[in-house]
């Protein structure tokens, strides 16, 4: 497995390929992402996966200098995983206009209105960064693939858009949620929490899960049934940032005779905030 750090290096390593998976990270690697790259692996010869901690997704207040960082143990596990490439760049090989502390000066890309939504509202500008990085390691890595997580629901919807407003000759696979035994969403944020409040953190699964069966039983009345789990939540101590019914094609709140439906939603627990979405098909 090759470790590269600029761009020059990747396209050089890349120059002969022409069956390229990429598959995005920030690092602090847990299963979920092992599960991507295998998905990756099924589909492409050459598997590179990127390990990069995007300042423009953060915002002023939000844990970029916490965010947790372990590239030594990453490549090893990713190494074991048979993957061909990690990419690991610098802030400024990213963003050449870096110049210390400044990101201002870096063009980025305006995602769609849903930006602004669900995850979007309390975090302005987040999906701007995320879109802005992803177009850049699509130009970079020129893949035939990328493999993203669906954990992230509305991310991955942004992306599909980005792909298809941009004409990208890149499919975009879908991954599986890969959860701990009690249902948590695995996540590299899971490590802030305590023993405890891994425990607790279960319940967010649960309600949507609760939401959903209700949907199958023929219950619409999807703004009761989100501000009925929000307060189960509240009451156990969690800060809920929202939880929405929507159409899982256009991310558009869900009409009553939809057929395909996500349940999203976004919590605080202690200092931690987690997401999680589950689907289905009426």
């Amino acid at each position: 497995m090759q470790i590269i750090e600029t761009v020059a290096a990747l396209r050089s390593a890349l120059k002969h390929q022409t069956n390229t998976a990429l598959v995005p990270t920030m690092g602090n690697l847990h299963a979920g992402h092992l599960h991507l790259v295998a998905l990756a692996k099924q589909q492409a010869a050459c598997v590179v996966v990127s390990i990069f901690v995007n300042p423009l997704q953060f915002g002023a207040n939000e844990d970029l200098a916490n965010y947790p960082r372990s590239l030594e143990a990453d490549c090893e596990k990713l190494a074991a995983a048979g993957v061909d490439i990690v990419f690991a760049p610098s802030v400024i090989e990213m963003y050449p206009q870096f110049d210390g502390d400044q990101l201002n000066q870096t063009m980025t890309i305006t995602a769609p209105d849903i930006a602004n939504e669900l995850c979007g509202a309390s975090r302005p500008g987040h999906f701007s960064g995320v879109a802005t990085v992803v177009a850049k390691l699509f130009n970079i890595v020129m893949p035939q693939l990328a493999v993203f997580g669906k954990k992230d629901f509305q991310q991955l919807h942004i992306i599909r858009e980005l792909v298809k407003q941009f004409n990208l000759p890149i499919t975009i696979i879908a991954g599986d949620t890969v959860r701990e035994s009690n249902g948590l969403a695995m996540s590299s944020r899971n490590g802030f929490l305590t023993a405890a409040q891994k425990n607790t953190a279960a319940q967010l699964h649960q309600e949507l899960n609760a939401i959903k069966l209700q949907i199958q039983h023929g219950n619409t009345d999807f703004n009761a049934l989100t501000m009925d789990a929000s307060e189960r939540l509240q009451a156990t101590g969690w800060l809920v940032d929202y939880i929405s019914v929507r159409n899982s094609i256009s991310l558009a709140p869900a009409a009553s005779q939809d057929q395909t439906i996500v349940i999203l939603a976004a919590a605080k627990l202690g200092n931690t905030r987690l997401i999680d979405n589950v689907d289905l098909l009426r």
